[in-house]
C-alpha cells in the first residue's frame, strides 16, 4: 500500500510539473503573440510617418505628380477623418478624431493581450493593421492639426478622396475583422452558444 501511495503522489507530482510547463509555454508564446502584433503596428506607423514626411519634404501642397493614368502622388491636408470625412467641419473634429483613435487604440491594445493565446490570427492582424492605421494618423493630428494624405486613385477619371498609408491599413483591418466575425469568430461563438443551449 505504501508503494501504491508513493506511485500515485509522484504521478500528481508529475502531471503539477507538466501542466506548469505547459503553463509557461502557453505564457510564453502568447506574449510573443503579443509583441509580434504590436511590431506590426508599429511598422505601419513608421512607415505611414516616412511616406508622409517624403511628402511634405518633396512634394508642394496640392500638387499632384501622375504615376500612371489611374494613380497620382498628391499633398494634401485633411483635418478630417479616412477618405476626407468630415474635413469641412469647423475644427472640433480635430480633438473628437484624437480623443477617439486614443480609446479605441488603448482597447485594442487590451483586445490583442486579451486573444494572446486563442490563436485567433486573422482578427489579431485586423487589428494590429487598426491600431497602426489610427495611431499614424493621431501622430498627424496632434502635430498639425490634419492629416497628410497622398494617395489619390482616379476611378474612370473621378477623383476618389486622396487616402494614406494609415487609410490603408484602417480599411484592411476593418475588412479582416469583418471576414473573421463572418466566417470564424461569429461561427465559433454561434456554435458554442447552440452546444451550450443544449
Amino acid at each position: 500500500m505504501y508503494f501504491t501511495k508513493s506511485i500515485d503522489t509522484g504521478s500528481r507530482i508529475t502531471t503539477r510539473e507538466n501542466t506548469l510547463t505547459e503553463n509557461t509555454t502557453q505564457s510564453t508564446e502568447g506574449r510573443r503573440f503579443f509583441t509580434v502584433c504590436i511590431a506590426v503596428a508599429a511598422g505601419i506607423v513608421l512607415l505611414d510617418q516616412l511616406t508622409k514626411w517624403a511628402i511634405l519634404q518633396w512634394v508642394p501642397l496640392y500638387d499632384k505628380l501622375a504615376l500612371n493614368s489611374f494613380i497620382n502622388i498628391t499633398h494634401q491636408q485633411n483635418p478630417g477623418a479616412a477618405f476626407s470625412f468630415l474635413a469641412d467641419a469647423s475644427g472640433w473634429q480635430r480633438w473628437f478624431f484624437t480623443a477617439l483613435a486614443v480609446t479605441v487604440s488603448a482597447a485594442i491594445v487590451v483586445w490583442l493581450w486579451r486573444i494572446r493565446r486563442d490563436g485567433q490570427y486573422l482578427l489579431a492582424a485586423g487589428l494590429a493593421l487598426v491600431l497602426g492605421g489610427a495611431l499614424g494618423n493621431v501622430i498627424d493630428r496632434i502635430r498639425f492639426g490634419y492629416v497628410v494624405d497622398f494617395i489619390q486613385v482616379l476611378i474612370v477619371g473621378w477623383p476618389f478622396p486622396s487616402f494614406n498609408v494609415a487609410d490603408s491599413a484602417i480599411t484592411v483591418g476593418a475588412a479582416l475583422l469583418i471576414v473573421d466575425a463572418l466566417f470564424f469568430s461569429g461561427k465559433q461563438q454561434s456554435v458554442e452558444a447552440g452546444n451550450s443551449g443544449r
